[in-house]
């Protein structure tokens, strides 16, 4: 396991005020707020820096011209629905803002399901706890799997949801592979075309 550098400032934007996500459990939901304290790589949850948005910008693309973020450095957290038999299982995958979640395809096979689709935003709001539109894989149920795109854990540092709409967190990729339960996979995502595809939600 490596270790991880302290974010002290952002790698990337323009935003009114920045602190370690740790300093802050007054501004992500409980889950988060555990999920970080808890976190066995100590530093990768002490390199999670918390950036204060307004959440009336926390769409993709309206974000990234308001904050100067480059959506390539953006990542979605998606909520999908699984079944597996009779059962069925939720799931967390994490992906690219330039790139579409392979649902049908590479989701499906990972998981040895029938059938795979986007959650409703009714079930990932309260399965996770979180805000629609700010959902992040940091917090999400210790017992879902967390699928991470191969290019989210390879670049160098990624903005995903706080669990609120209002703020944001910013960490290596490679950080995020370090979250239990969490496994990179190759392929699970698409490229798409500049805009943010509907189906590769902002930061859900």
């Amino acid at each position: 396991m490596s270790d991880f550098p302290t974010l002290t400032t952002p790698p990337f934007g323009r935003f009114d005020s920045a602190s370690p996500a740790l300093d802050r459990p007054d501004l992500t939901p409980p889950a988060v707020t555990e999920a970080l304290r808890g976190w066995e790589h100590r530093t990768a949850a002490e390199s999670v820096l918390y950036v204060d948005t307004d959440p009336e910008k926390a769409d993709t693309a309206v974000f990234s011209e308001v904050y100067d973020v480059p959506l390539e450095v953006g990542a979605n957290c998606v909520v999908v629905a699984a079944k597996r038999g009779q059962e069925q299982i939720l799931v967390g995958c994490v992906v690219l803002a330039t790139t579409r979640l392979d649902v049908n395809r590479t989701v499906r096979k990972r998981l040895g399901a029938r059938k795979a689709s986007f959650a409703s935003m009714d079930t990932a709001v309260a399965e996770t706890g979180m805000e629609y539109g700010g959902i992040t894989p940091i917090g999400l149920p210790a017992a879902w799997p967390l699928l991470i795109d191969e290019a989210v854990a390879a670049t160098p540092y990624v903005l995903i949801g706080s669990g609120r709409r209002r703020g944001k967190l910013i960490l290596p990729g490679a950080a995020l592979a370090q979250l239990p339960s969490a496994e990179v996979v190759s392929g699970l995502a698409v490229p798409v075309a500049s805009e943010p595809s509907a189906e590769s939600p902002p930061v859900r």
